[in-house]
């Protein structure tokens, strides 16, 4: 089964993505899943926060990705004034423009369908606070590991408050 999420074509992707970008990383198949960010830092046995999760927004048919800390929460309503009217996003909304499914949706090495638009991607600066943080690598049972700094340049990641504590 490993030899087969190795290969996975998603997952080569995020490998493909972050070589070109230049930057150290790692990159570890959980035996388990992670189907919450919970269950991701249990398995990796660090604090919740280091899981930088990968949230689709929708602003009309435009797609935001949100990378947010693990122990917080979008506040859409934050988004508002810059980008206007935000709502989440269905399953095929996230795949068509990441090209990813739900609970794999990595924050880069996306492969937008049908000339969908890829998203635009903001970071939450609290997710600074961690050596390593931790984000989905295209497949439910991946993660990839890396500094702050390389995952926001990997991922061409603007800084912006849009988070609350949980």
């Amino acid at each position: 089964m490993t030899d087969e999420i190795e290969t996975h074509p998603s997952v080569e992707r995020v490998r493909a993505a972050l070589q070109h970008a230049g930057v150290d990383y790692e990159i570890r198949w959980l035996a388990d899943g992670a189907h919450t960010a919970a269950d991701a830092a249990a398995q990796l046995g660090v604090p919740l926060g280091a899981i930088a999760k990968s949230v689709v927004l929708r602003l009309g048919d435009q797609p935001v990705l949100c990378i947010t800390a693990g122990d917080r929460r979008v506040n859409a309503e934050r988004l508002v004034p810059q980008f206007g009217p935000v709502a989440r996003a269905d399953a095929a909304f996230v795949r068509r423009h990441t090209g990813f499914p739900i609970g794999g949706v990595a924050p880069l090495g996306f492969a937008p369908q049908d000339e969908a638009a890829p998203p635009a991607v903001l970071m939450d600066p609290s997710l600074e606070r961690f050596e390593r943080v931790w984000a989905a690598a295209g497949h439910p049972r991946t993660v990839l590991g890396l500094r702050f700094d390389a995952l926001q340049q990997a991922a061409a990641a603007r800084l912006e408050a849009f988070t609350d504590a949980v």
